[in-house]
């Protein structure tokens, strides 16, 4: 008689037969059904729907209270962290730390043109570029003093030279995991909120102490503020002249966040420092989307309806892509992180604020 076939086991089953989708930093692994769109709708429901709660009280308390939304996506997300332990909740967290924030940056393209750079002029250009510079340098040094990786410096500097969070996620994506975890990303976006907030507050008032005229105030808000919203504010709340020129300013930082995470994320594939050791660098399709609907911009006339629509929905999807990643993050793990991740947040806006000034006052 012939022995019985041996039945194969369930691991083994599942190996040959399941998909497996991963998030965006490879951290956890759920099995997807590639056959059924609606299965997979399922599985991300209830951590979308978490989500979305979680960003919706976010804008909520920041509409009527005038707090940061961003940092309130993170306060409110790292609350719920312990939601991001359900197996149930967490394919749909994975997809909303992800896909939104690709979208928020694509949308950001919309903010830029290539004759708004060209306007600006040689010498504020470059004025510019030296304070980003400055920034990001302040942001390496402060990290190696620190003792904290070195991408973490790069982060908070570069982050706070371009344009705030959304550089953050844009850079954070091209990053080791295994050098630099969610953690220290949590704090290190933590850190550059509570920065843009307090400099939307603070420098308009120095600018009026100073003194400065407004193409300077302008400047200095512009080169030196985080986020696009506040600089615009900040810059406006000086006056309307002042208002205009940090507009220009901050939204020639947005037109070369593009061109800055591809040049960074090329230097730590050189370093092998990357995401993909030992691979060749391949440009981030949204950074390439970015660049797109910046050319397509620069091209035609995009009314100003539709441009204050896509900032709008560009903050709304990096309010959930936050939230979204803070819902992950252990809080054991942001009490390790220490001043060690907000260091170089502060090293590199305390720069930004001393060169634009310098820059100003030449």
């Amino acid at each position: 008689m012939e022995p019985a076939p041996r039945r194969q086991s369930h691991a083994n089953m599942v190996s040959d037969h399941a998909v497996y989708a991963g998030d965006l930093f490879g951290e956890f692994l759920f099995p997807a059904d590639p056959e059924t769109p609606k299965t997979r709708a399922v599985a991300l429901f209830p951590g979308i729907v978490a989500c979305g709660t979680g960003a919706a009280a976010a804008a909520w308390l920041a509409e009527h209270y005038g707090f940061p939304v961003i940092l309130l996506g993170l306060l409110i997300g790292s609350s719920l962290n312990f939601l991001g332990e359900d197996p149930k909740v967490l394919p749909g967290l994975n997809f909303c730390s992800r896909y939104p924030l690709q979208l928020a940056i694509v949308l950001l393209g919309f903010q830029v043109s290539i004759v708004q750079v060209m306007s600006l002029g040689a010498w504020p250009f470059v004025a510019l570029l030296l304070t980003m510079l400055a920034a990001t340098s302040a942001g390496v040094i402060a990290a190696k003093l620190l003792r904290q990786p070195l991408e973490l410096g790069i982060l908070a500097g570069c982050a706070t030279a371009i344009c705030g969070g959304s550089a953050a996620f844009a850079l954070y994506a091209l990053m080791d995991r295994q050098r630099i975890g969610e953690a220290q990303f949590a704090v290190t976006m933590a850190g550059i909120a509570i920065a843009s907030a307090t400099a939307m507050s603070v420098y308009p008032m120095l600018a009026h102490e100073l003194a400065l005229n407004d193409a300077q105030a302008g400047f200095l808000i512009g080169a030196s503020i985080h986020d696009v919203a506040q600089a615009i504010g900040g810059g406006y709340a000086v006056s309307n002249v002042a208002g205009q020129y940090a507009t220009l300013i901050k939204l020639t930082r947005v037109a070369l966040l593009g061109p800055s995470v591809m040049l960074v994320g090329w230097l730590l594939a050189r370093r092998g420092l990357g995401r993909e050791k030992g691979s060749r660098y391949a440009i981030p399709m949204f950074l390439l989307g970015f660049v797109a609907i910046a050319a397509v911009s620069s091209a035609i006339v995009v009314p100003e309806s539709a441009k204050a629509a896509a900032l709008a929905g560009s903050k709304l999807l990096l309010l959930v892509a936050v939230t979204a990643t803070a819902m992950r993050t252990r809080l054991d793990l942001l009490v390790q992180v220490g001043f060690g991740g907000i260091g170089p947040v502060v090293a590199a806006t305390v720069a930004s604020f001393a060169f634009a000034l310098t820059f100003c006052l030449l």
